[in-house]
């Protein structure tokens, strides 16, 4: 048995809590406890928050003590979001994804960008991930051993048909989450394709795994665009790095969860 599945108690508390780090944060920071907003959003890119700073409507969370983030705070359709940029990888996304939900958030949006298996269309567009394949070591620290993270489907059908309403073309179904982009061989996309999974990413397996076992709101949507570099003139996200369309689909799947948190 490999360590990464040694000595795991699924129904043990933690030791170590993001409430007492944030606290120990806080205290050396000199910060008082606040609230981040109740949807927040992981941008692995960084795309979306240099597009929201440089056109000067996101500022930046005075009470947010993560010692490896800032987080950056803007309204839209009515709604306040929190949104950090540069969150790359399961671990990393994991770790903030506990930070923002014991401050407070109570849906997390990741966008993340991903590279296409399935060529069901052209790039760019989007998916609705309903489930990841389970190749990075993150989400075996939440979960029993399984190929797959499973999204909550009352999540990911709300997603589908906002979008889908809303005349946005989407895919959905399973992504493959790697912890390991550069070792993306042919072998591993071959039998990827063959398992029927649309794109590979770098967090979703890890996100999903949190949320079932933490019992939190997670939706996990990938930005196909590109074909990991294997073709001239690739990665194009389109009109501002993408991050203009990327805002609409979060925008909407937010307006979904409200409608139905709300009812």
């Amino acid at each position: 048995m490999p360590p990464i599945l040694s000595h795991k108690e699924y129904g043990a508390v933690s030791a170590f809590k993001p409430e007492n780090l944030l606290r120990e944060a806080r205290r050396q920071k000199g910060l008082s406890a606040a609230a981040v907003p109740e949807i927040c959003i992981l941008d692995p890119d960084g795309d979306m928050v240099r597009y929201l700073r440089a056109a000067g409507v996101a500022d930046r969370h005075p009470g947010w003590a993560c010692y490896h983030t800032d987080l950056y705070v803007f309204h839209g359709g009515g709604n306040e979001y929190g949104i950090v940029g540069c969150v790359v990888g399961a671990a990393f996304a994991v770790l903030v994804a506990e930070e923002l939900f014991a401050s407070g958030c109570r849906f997390l949006v990741s966008m993340t960008s991903s590279g296409q298996i399935l060529p069901v269309q052209a790039p760019p567009y989007f998916i609705v991930i309903e489930r990841a394949l389970r190749d990075e070591g993150t989400s075996y620290h939440y979960l029993p051993p399984s190929d797959y993270s499973e999204a909550a489907p009352e999540l990911t059908q709300m997603a589908r048909q906002v979008l889908i309403a809303a005349g946005i073309p989407i895919q959905s179904g399973a992504t493959w989450t790697t912890d390991a982009p550069f070792r993306e061989t042919e072998q591993a996309i071959d039998a990827a394709k063959n398992a029927g999974i649309l794109a590979v990413e770098m967090e979703a397996a890890a996100l999903y795994a949190f949320a079932k076992a933490r019992d939190c709101a997670v939706l996990c949507l990938a930005h196909v665009t590109n074909q990991m570099g294997r073709v001239e003139g690739d990665f194009e996200k389109g009109v501002a790095d993408g991050a203009e369309e990327s805002l609409k689909v979060i925008a909407l799947a937010a307006a979904g969860w409200l409608t139905e948190v709300r009812s």
